[in-house]
């Protein structure tokens, strides 16, 4: 947790002169879906708020913000809290992923658009699988998602987007093998990748479809599993 916090304390620069709620909601969220808070974490006002340099009414609107978005949970009398999915939870994080990537990829037009970050996120995952960080390659997966999401230039979609994989992030902290999980989405990714490179979107969704389809019975064996062990 100390360096977590020490960590942390560097994004005390984002703020700017400007600190708000949402700005601190940004980061914390960012830091929630690259990892450094897992599921059930317990969230002191005290130590984020002195790394980050906020009120305390500052950071409670920015936990506020959070519970509505469903990254944390408040309980009484006990603290502010990371949110542990339900198996439920993740099912609908991949409903709604399949209806917003997929739409995406089939709205895309000509092959204009540029497919610099996900090529970046490719990479960046080749480069984490060659270290041996796993949980690495997968936060590159979610990162090429991200970007793939960011292709139909819609601000509104990528902020909704963004608390989604927040969520996933959740999901993939349960997983007590995270290479089994991930690996096999290197290959794929840049499947789809070379298939929005050609320019065949209707083979790029196709891909992406079942994709998604293969990750949530992956995700969802293993959530089930860990979630009911004592």
């Amino acid at each position: 947790m100390e360096e977590h916090l020490t960590s942390l304390s560097e994004d005390r620069a984002l703020l700017g002169r400007t600190s708000t709620a949402e700005r601190v909601s940004d980061i914390l969220r960012s830091r929630i879906a690259e990892g450094f808070f897992p599921p059930g974490t317990r969230l002191s006002e005290d130590s984020i708020g002195g790394a980050l340099g906020v009120s305390r009414n500052t950071l409670r609107e920015a936990f506020r913000l959070l519970t509505h978005e469903r990254l944390l949970v408040h309980e009484l009398n006990r603290g502010v809290f990371v949110r542990v999915l339900t198996v439920e939870d993740v099912e609908d994080i991949y409903r709604t992923r399949g209806l917003v990537e997929c739409a995406v990829v089939r709205g895309l037009g000509e092959p204009s658009h540029s497919l610099d970050g996900l090529c970046e996120a490719v990479e960046e995952g080749r480069r984490a699988a060659r270290e041996g960080d796993w949980k690495g390659v997968g936060t590159a997966n979610i990162h090429f998602h991200r970007e793939l999401v960011a292709l139909a230039g819609s601000a509104r979609t990528d902020e909704l987007m963004r608390s989604v994989f927040a969520e996933l992030r959740l999901a993939f902290h349960v997983v007590d093998d995270p290479r089994r999980l991930h690996e096999p989405y290197l290959a794929r990714n840049r499947q789809i990748l070379q298939a929005l490179q050609a320019g065949d979107k209707g083979e790029a969704e196709k891909l992406l479809a079942v994709y998604l389809d293969d990750s949530l019975e992956r995700v969802v064996e293993v959530y089930q599993r860990r979630v009911s062990a004592p």
